[in-house]
């Protein structure tokens, strides 16, 4: 509008006694993508896909929920983007509130008015979906959730297919000065934490990383890998050999190979089912030599009451100690990237070139690209009985902020060290 038009419609509002209001936007719809839910318990009988949302629900032993984080209390009015191959019933539930909804046959995904109800307060919400009864072959192929009213201002969820949970870090700082030649730490997972698809991963510096993780029911792996040097991200066919880290050694019945896919290197594992509510023992040695480093991963297995070598290998482009020293907590699966899992990470010590052994007691949080883009608000850490912790999922509210520091009472004793002889 130009001025001269607006001049007009301002003494033509004066001349009849009007003034000029703003138009109040209307209200905005907030849609929570199929491809974002998660089935639970698990992911049978339904499949959650990064394209297409919700399909093939055909079981309805597993509910399809969403996830969401309120800022502001208010009314919420639910619909459903939903087809299916012949009519069918689900429930739908949140807050206290359910409601049978009718899903129609059809080809195309209609809007489907759903429930509405208020929320009291800030927090995470629930929309759970339930198989009711299907005349066809599913129950329904839903493309989202839709949310209008006072309660979607400033309201959190995740708009992206990628379903893990934010990962979290302790950053460890040894002495200035320190040449950090071996580094040692402990991790015990609580009882029922030990979930599908999680990385507790003890000592991590500049180089690699060395921890444990839950692959299946039935597979557990003591994991330690090493990266290139170079930039490469996914390829390792790509990586020059000059730049290749190589094996030099491993252990008995440790598989060792190449890996891509989040940055290039070597990978070492030993399947050995730890269990829940043990402490397990993880020991890292560096020797730099010139341009290279040998780096070698031990883990002290209980059963045997003796250190193992999991793997040696050679990292060109290096020639340094460790440095940057961190634990974290990963979630690798996107199938049960709601599922609260937490572990503790205490006794950190390093030992310096010259033979000194120092206690590592505070800790600095960090987080991922994840947490940072606000995607996942449900992680943290902290410290309590004498040990840190990391947890993630849940979607319970976050209890720590990047650049927190965490401390821990030093325990005052160098951890009695005996490696095999080879």
């Amino acid at each position: 509008m130009n001025k001269i038009s607006y001049s007009f419609l301002l003494l033509a509002a004066l001349a009849t006694g009007h003034t000029l209001r703003a138009q109040s936007p209307a209200a905005t719809e907030v849609v929570l993508p199929g491809f974002t839910a998660y089935a639970v318990p698990e992911e049978k009988g339904v499949d959650i896909s990064g394209r297409r949302g919700v399909v093939s629900w055909t079981d309805s032993s597993s509910a399809v929920n969403f996830y969401f984080h309120a800022a502001n209390p208010g009314a919420l009015k639910i619909g459903l983007q939903a087809k299916s191959d012949a009519p069918s019933k689900v429930r739908m539930s949140i807050n206290g509130t359910e409601k049978i909804i009718n899903i129609p046959a059809g080809a195309d995904y209609a809007t489907i008015p759903a429930l509405q109800t208020k929320l009291k307060q800030p927090g995470f919400y629930t929309i759970s979906l339930k198989g009711v009864e299907k005349q066809g072959s599913v129950y329904a192929d839903v493309k989202g959730v839709t949310l209008e009213g006072a309660a979607t201002k400033d309201i959190q969820f995740n708009p992206k297919s990628w379903r893990r949970s934010a990962s979290v870090h302790l950053n460890y700082t040894a002495p200035e000065g320190t040449d950090v030649e071996w580094f040692y730490g402990e991790i015990k997972v609580p009882e029922g934490e030990d979930k599908l698809g999680t990385y507790f991963m003890s000592c991590g510096w500049h180089r690699g990383y060395f921890g444990m993780q839950v692959n299946s029911p039935t597979e557990r792996r003591i994991i330690f890998s090493v990266w290139d040097s170079g930039k490469e991200p996914d390829d390792r066919a790509k990586v020059k050999y000059e730049d290749q880290v190589t094996l030099l050694g491993k252990g008995d019945s440790v598989v060792a190979q190449g890996f891509g896919g989040e940055g290039t290197g070597g990978h070492s594992h030993w399947k050995y089912m730890w269990k829940a509510g043990e402490t397990y023992r993880f020991l890292m040695h560096a020797v730099p030599t010139g341009t290279v480093t040998q780096y070698t991963a031990y883990f002290y297995v209980p059963e045997h009451k003796e250190w193992k070598m999991i793997a040696s290998f050679r990292a060109p482009k290096d020639g340094k100690y460790m440095g940057r020293l961190y634990s974290f907590l990963e979630n690798f699966s996107f199938e049960n990237g709601f599922q609260y899992r937490k572990g503790y990470y205490g006794n950190h010590w390093v030992k310096s070139s010259k033979g000194e052994w120092i206690e590592l007691t505070k800790a600095r949080f960090s987080n991922d690209a994840t947490a940072r883009a606000k995607d996942r608000l449900d992680f943290g850490g902290g410290s309590e009985n004498g040990m840190f912790y990391l947890w993630t999922a849940g979607f319970v509210p976050a209890n720590a902020k990047m650049g927190d520091v965490f401390e821990r009472a030093p325990l005052g004793k160098a951890p009695e060290i005996e490696l095999p002889k080879f």
